[in-house]
């Protein structure tokens, strides 16, 4: 019999008990799409992450006060060394940056006649539009002025200027920041949050206005910020750029040994999130891949009963000279068709299942080529690797004995 055949009385077989065909390949489908859907899922959660990131601003660097090891045992005791002046001297001195933004925040009331919100005030300077590559859509940003003189002037997020201003325009509109009147000279252009901060619902006003009127001086080095962002001349000078703010920290914080600052880079930040949603990636694939050997397990078992149910089938076969070679092959093509079309209808709904997750998430849909070719290739590897001990039983038994038992 040649494999055209037993392909055709094997479709045959299988399509006389739809049910529990069905039944059989239901294991396998549900592995197939977890392994399918939770690929995708972390896919996308990693260019979700990846877009968050290159958010931030080209080429930027951050400096954080408290050093690397310390922050990451949780301490709560950070250093408040890490001042305005830092950002200036990092802005004049090195020659690698392009641009230099100091930012504090703090959470507070901002009303506007009847409609109060609670929203994040930031503090910072003018640097910030050209580091973290933000727009002004009405009006114009803060600038050096405004710093040096303690100006109560605002510019409010493209969200805040909707919720408190409907379609009036905000422009020279009075606010109150924690009771103090502010002035609204400008609005942002809407940019989405990014990794949790989102400056579309925010207010900035100059971080010397925020320390002398709002939170008060909390250092004595200076006015304290939470971070310096900094954006290098290139893609190529960070390196060198991280190395002469390191230095001249060092030097204007006389530190001799032991860092009270660390500078994060936005590489970094990218490699770390690559490397966790990586092994996420790879851990729920692993768990989802544990249904498919439990399908393997369950096509096993169904093709064990099949065999037993057709030990006269079989008898017969062979009496009128089918070889134990045909039914080998019978029942492993029988095994191979379930896995296969369980992967490729698994293969299916795991594809739906990730533009379902993707229509109501922030997370970018993408099917992987490559597992859905590793998850179909496994499943059918799967059906061919546990259907050879029920084929082998089949193959094996003699035709007398099969047809007496009958």
């Amino acid at each position: 019999m040649n494999f055209a055949e037993s392909l055709k009385m094997a479709t045959k077989t299988l399509s006389a008990n739809k049910l529990r065909s069905g039944l059989t390949m239901l294991g396998i489908i549900i592995g197939n799409a977890s392994v399918i859907a939770m690929v995708g899922i972390g896919e996308g959660a990693q260019k979700y992450v990846n877009g968050q990131l290159q958010d931030l601003g080209p080429n930027v660097l951050f400096v954080v006060p408290g050093n690397r090891e310390a922050r990451q045992l949780g301490d709560l005791d950070i250093p408040r060394t890490l001042v305005l002046a830092d950002a200036k001297a990092i802005a004049t001195q090195v020659p690698s940056v392009a641009a230099v933004a100091a930012e504090k925040s703090t959470q507070g009331i901002v009303n506007y006649r009847n409609r109060n919100t609670s929203t994040s005030i930031t503090g910072t300077t003018q640097g910030f539009l050209n580091v973290r590559n933000f727009e002004v859509a009405q009006g114009r940003f803060l600038d050096d002025l405004d710093e040096r003189s303690n100006r109560l002037v605002a510019v409010i997020g493209s969200t805040l200027a909707e919720r408190l201003f409907d379609n009036e325009s905000p422009l020279g509109k009075q606010v109150r920041i924690k009771g103090i009147t502010f002035e609204i000279i400008g609005v942002l252009e809407k940019k989405g949050s990014s990794l949790g901060l989102d400056y579309d619902d925010s207010v900035m006003i100059p971080i010397t206005t925020l320390t002398s009127r709002l939170v008060g001086r909390t250092s004595p080095y200076g006015i304290e910020v939470g971070f310096i962002s900094i954006s290098a001349v290139s893609q190529e000078a960070m390196e060198t750029a991280e190395f002469q703010i390191t230095n001249l920290l060092r030097l204007r914080h006389r530190i001799t040994a032991g860092d009270d600052f660390y500078i994060q880079s936005q590489d970094t930040l990218l490699d770390i999130a690559n490397t966790v949603t990586g092994a996420l990636t790879l851990m729920l694939a692993a768990i989802a891949s544990i249904s498919l050997f439990v399908g393997g397990i369950g096509i096993m078992n169904i093709m064990l009963v099949s065999v037993r149910e057709r030990t006269q089938e079989i008898g017969l076969r062979k009496a009128i000279g089918a070889s134990p070679k045909d039914i080998l092959s019978q029942f492993l093509i029988e095994a191979v068709i379930l896995s296969a079309l369980g992967g490729l209808i698994g293969t299916a709904f795991g594809a739906g299942g990730i533009f379902l997750i993707a229509a109501i998430s922030p997370f970018e849909a993408g099917v992987s080529v490559s597992a859905v070719v590793v998850a179909v290739g496994v499943s059918g590897s799967i059906g061919l690797f546990f259907g050879v001990v029920p084929a082998r039983q089949a193959a094996k038994l003699d035709p007398i004995v099969a047809l007496r038992s009958a």
